[in-house]
């Protein structure tokens, strides 16, 4: 009898799977210039700021219980390819046109998004600007003005300033990568409660429902002539309506189960994109992608900063006390927001 092992006959089964296997293996290496040209071209389009290094140790304490707190920025700058976007060219200034504060707690199961009023007068501490300089600390200037002095790291440290929150993350997305995004899931469908007639920006719509192109959603999230009392504040209540009706479409669409249409949003998305150096890869972003896929716009909790009316300017607005740092302290000890933060005393029609 031989010494050698004799093989035992493959099944039917086995031979399927075993061609099945070199199948898929032959797949990917036929794709595999794809595969690399994709990753490569998705990861060159990110930018990223090290928001650790701009800030130093001079931040609220960083407490590793799971939770997580982002700064969501949506940029207007007006220079390169957004320059035909929302109103035109405005010499190429950027401002934060829209700020949020997203509070994730451990498990990811609901989230609390923290609109602040870009005309909230506030105090900005002193701080490094992008270019590396110096920027005194000041009283009284408004939120929105913040990025345009300071840059990223600056509107970091402010908002961490004005709520002793830290912020673990930092997104920032420019009209560009908004309208990319949204054309890129095809629209987003929005339901109105009343019409919207904006003669400044062209946007008009019925109540009901519409599925908004990029161009209009970007309109519809920046109007403030054609709702309440023409204010900032106004504008608000659409922009986390949108924001719920963007991420339930993302989930109706399976973004994520759909390499194809993943690719599209991701490319759309990421050109546009700068994140914290912490957040600013591609590995870094699928997984943190991946740890939100329990979350559930039923969940997600909006609302606005409380603010009143500023008694100097009337213009402006500053921050509602007790209420916003009830609020702030409820984000801190991941706690849910007390009613009172809820409402705030200038609210804009």
């Amino acid at each position: 009898m031989s010494k050698q092992t004799r093989r035992k006959p493959r099944t039917r089964g086995a031979r399927i799977r075993r061609a099945l296997g070199w199948t898929v293996l032959a797949l990917v290496v036929v794709g595999g210039g794809l595969g690399y040209w994709a990753y490569t071209h998705l990861a060159n389009n990110l930018s990223t700021v090290d928001i650790n290094q701009a800030l130093g140790k001079d931040r609220p304490k960083d407490v590793d219980d799971g939770a997580r707190n982002i700064l969501i920025l949506g940029s207007d700058s007006r220079s390169g390819a957004n320059k035909d976007l929302a109103g035109g060219d405005t010499g190429g200034t950027a401002r934060s046109d829209t700020a949020m504060v997203v509070h994730l707690p451990q498990g990811r199961k609901r989230a609390t998004a923290v609109s602040i009023p870009r005309d909230t007068l506030v105090s900005r501490p002193a701080c490094t600007t992008a270019s590396g300089s110096a920027l005194p600390a000041a009283d009284r200037v408004m939120f929105n003005s913040v990025y345009t002095s300071g840059g990223p790291a600056c509107v970091v440290k402010t908002v961490e300033s004005m709520s002793g929150v830290r912020m673990d993350h930092y997104v920032e997305l420019d009209f560009r990568g908004f309208k990319g995004l949204v054309d890129a899931l095809g629209g987003v469908p929005v339901t109105l409660d009343r019409p919207i007639h904006d003669k400044e920006s062209g946007l008009d719509l019925s109540a009901g429902t519409h599925r908004l192109d990029g161009t209009n959603a970007l309109a519809f999230v920046r109007t403030r002539h054609g709702i309440g009392d023409g204010s900032d504040l106004g504008r608000i209540g659409l922009q986390q309506k949108f924001i719920l009706a963007l991420l339930s479409e993302l989930k109706r669409q399976n973004v994520l189960g759909n390499p194809a249409k993943l690719y599209k949003t991701a490319d759309a998305a990421t050109k546009a994109l700068t994140t914290d150096s912490e957040l600013g890869s591609l590995p870094k972003l699928a997984d943190f992608a991946r740890s939100l896929k329990g979350l559930d716009t039923s969940t997600m909790e909006t609302v606005m900063l409380p603010v009143d009316y500023d008694t100097t300017d009337p213009n402006r607005v500053v921050a509602a006390e007790p209420q916003a740092r009830d609020l702030w302290k409820a984000l801190r000890e991941d706690r849910p927001v007390p009613a009172g933060s809820k409402r705030s005393p200038a609210h804009g029609g």
